[in-house]
């Protein structure tokens, strides 16, 4: 039982911290404090720990499987996954004011947009594909729950952030900024976002099995 009150524990603390950003005055007066930057990495680092926790606590929780495992979900989340990283490098710290964690954002060029042409939400695209990926090979019931949170999470969270910025930016301003070219140019800047894309994934796939204890290659 106690397995699975750390479990709804983790989900309540990753849902209040993850209600941050969506709270202006709350993130306001901590960027106040903390300064754009300061605030941006304690966040990041807040969630990837509050994230690690809710991981952890999912394999805690007492097993009840759902499915049998198969090698060919392996091979699912493995393409997934490198969708994953390649829409997170050419996403983070780019400028979108259509969704959160642009950088810059009064440079984004509806006319040059780069990916968010083609995904106006691409980190939670991102988090969506993660959790689908995840999903597939692990068929237990906590975790069964953890990846189908986390992508409805994603999905919710894209109509929360569109409403809310139609409110902040004005309906004709953000039709005429969502109103972007699909369009694919390659450029350096893109050349070295999908590098370090495949090094990260190269990364991932190094340090799944001894941080995570799962070899995603077998």
């Amino acid at each position: 039982m106690s397995g699975w009150v750390e479990y709804v524990l983790a989900f309540v603390v990753f849902f209040l911290t993850h209600s941050i950003p969506v709270r202006p005055a709350v993130k306001s007066r901590l960027v106040a404090k903390l300064g754009a930057r300061g605030f941006t990495l304690s966040y990041s680092l807040l969630s990837i720990a509050v994230l690690a926790w809710v991981i952890i606590a999912a394999g805690r929780a007492p097993f009840v499987g759902l499915w049998d495992w198969a090698p060919w979900q392996n091979h699912v989340t493995l393409t997934v996954m490198f969708l994953v990283c390649l829409i997170a490098a050419l996403a983070i710290g780019r400028p979108n004011p259509l969704s959160f964690g642009g950088a810059q954002n009064d440079r984004f060029d509806p006319d040059r947009p780069g990916l968010i042409g083609w995904l106006r939400h691409p980190l939670l695209v991102a988090l969506f594909l993660w959790a689908f990926g995840h999903m597939v090979p692990n068929g237990n019931l906590a975790h069964v729950i953890l990846f189908v949170v986390f992508a409805g999470f994603a999905l919710l969270g894209m109509r929360i952030i569109d409403r809310r910025q139609k409110r902040i930016l004005g309906a004709d301003r953000w039709a005429a900024l969502s109103n972007t070219r699909r369009e694919i140019v390659v450029t350096r800047g893109g050349v070295i976002r999908v590098a370090i894309a495949i090094g990260v994934y190269a990364l991932l796939l190094a340090l799944h099995g001894p941080i995570i204890g799962v070899e995603p290659l077998l």
